[in-house]
């Protein structure tokens, strides 16, 4: 696609924010670090038909944070997918996602998190202690894609054998080239959504999704049926796929890092500032915002209806905002990140995603103190809106 008359040819680069320049040789976060380093704070591609991309990490953050100038309606590119994303609440603006957004946090505060930890902290141990005698795993498929799905199919009250078909309809709405369509794979994610609404709007259970559907939105009313199948539906994207992920870019560092390794052993259970940190160093997902009005942004003109991308990773990989970004430092000093984005729209599930991370760093590392990356491992890129690494393999002396 050719340049639009108000971007300047200064500005025009030649990046798939799918497929980065420098995935294949450097890996996904370098790539992003280096693209943040040696560019302009905001610029343009011609890719996925045409966007800008906040590349700075304040003008990422700035674009998250201010629903004035930058729509969340379509957070998905290219923009003729993402019109057709339309999923509550991640595509409204406030004030009218408040009530929506109120459901989520409702039951994934600290407080309810808290009250989780031990069925968490079960499922790691009985997954680690079923392959630890072994000495080796496939990471990805034996713990990362067991693990943070029972833990999210138990919060939601669905079985976890479910979890591969629902994970992979997910993956079709946010990776190229799957075997169904955006708008072919929501039809079916509504399809299996509806009988399960429907189920237990008659029934309730003590699950999420009947606490949600059945929730008082103010003056007595309820999500509408089509309203809680997007929302439903939503929660199931987002809590099958993004942890499953981080964890193997941080298996997969710790493979590598003894000092690491040794530093997050002496800590115990007192390793929150090193999950902070392993979160800013291992940002995944690139999103987008849609361009309100004419405004000037960063040395730039944006006109109203632009996409403008945001790889959130790019935040905490900015050497401008995190010095020395790629070295993942216990000891960093307020680290500035977007993993969670930030903005009305900041990940509700950030608690059970940390709190997840936290205990297998702990029961892994109680019962698998060193550990290398296995010969098997396919590190190669996995295009997509999630970051991803295709299978960590790990091995270890029993």
């Amino acid at each position: 696609m050719e340049a639009p008359a108000h971007v300047p040819a200064d500005r025009v680069v030649d990046i798939d924010i799918y497929m980065p320049p420098g995935l294949a040789e450097h890996g996904f976060h370098k790539a992003w670090s280096d693209l943040s380093a040696g560019n302009p704070a905001v610029v343009w591609t011609p890719r996925n038909e045409g966007h800008w991309i906040a590349l700075g990490g304040e003008a990422l953050q700035e674009v998250q944070s201010d629903p004035e100038r930058f729509s969340s309606r379509i957070i998905v590119l290219p923009k003729s997918v993402g019109e057709m994303h339309g999923l509550i609440p991640t595509t409204i603006d406030p004030p009218e996602h408040r009530p929506y957004r109120q459901l989520l946090n409702a039951h994934l505060n600290p407080g309810a998190i808290r009250g989780l930890s031990e069925s968490i902290r079960q499922t790691a141990v009985d997954l680690i202690e079923g392959f630890a005698a072994q000495g080796h795993c496939n990471f990805t498929a034996q713990y990362a894609e067991q693990f943070p799905i029972r833990v999210f199919m138990a919060l939601v009250g669905i079985e976890a054998s479910e979890a591969p078909r629902i994970r992979h309809w997910a993956e079709c709405m946010t990776r190229p080239g799957m075997d169904m369509t955006f708008d072919e794979a929501k039809a079916v994610f509504f399809d299996y959504v509806g009988p399960l609404v429907d189920a237990r709007r008659e029934t309730p259970g003590e699950d999420m999704i009947s606490a949600m559907i059945n929730a008082d939105l103010g003056d007595g009313r309820r999500l509408t049926r089509d309203e809680a199948l997007s929302v439903v539906t939503q929660v199931l994207i987002a809590g099958l796929d993004t942890v499953v992920n981080v964890l193997g870019f941080i298996m997969r560092e710790l493979a590598g890092n003894p000092a690491l390794r040794a530093d997050l052993r002496q800590r115990g259970a007192d390793i929150l500032p090193v999950v902070h940190e392993l979160f800013r160093r291992f940002g995944l997902v690139s999103i987008a915002r849609e361009v309100r009005r004419d405004i000037e942004f960063h040395g730039v003109h944006l006109k109203a209806g632009d996409m403008i991308a945001i790889p959130t990773q790019v935040h905490g990989l900015d050497p401008r905002v995190n010095p020395d970004p790629l070295a993942i430092d216990p000891s960093r000093k307020r680290a500035r990140h977007s993993t969670f984005g930030s903005g009305p729209h900041m990940c509700p599930g950030q608690e059970l995603a940390r709190k997840e991370v936290a205990i297998t760093l702990e029961e892994w590392l109680r019962r698998i103190p060193d550990f290398a990356l296995g010969p098997n491992s396919d590190l190669s890129p996995v295009p997509g809106i999630v970051g991803a690494l295709r299978r960590v393999e790990l091995v270890w002396n029993t």
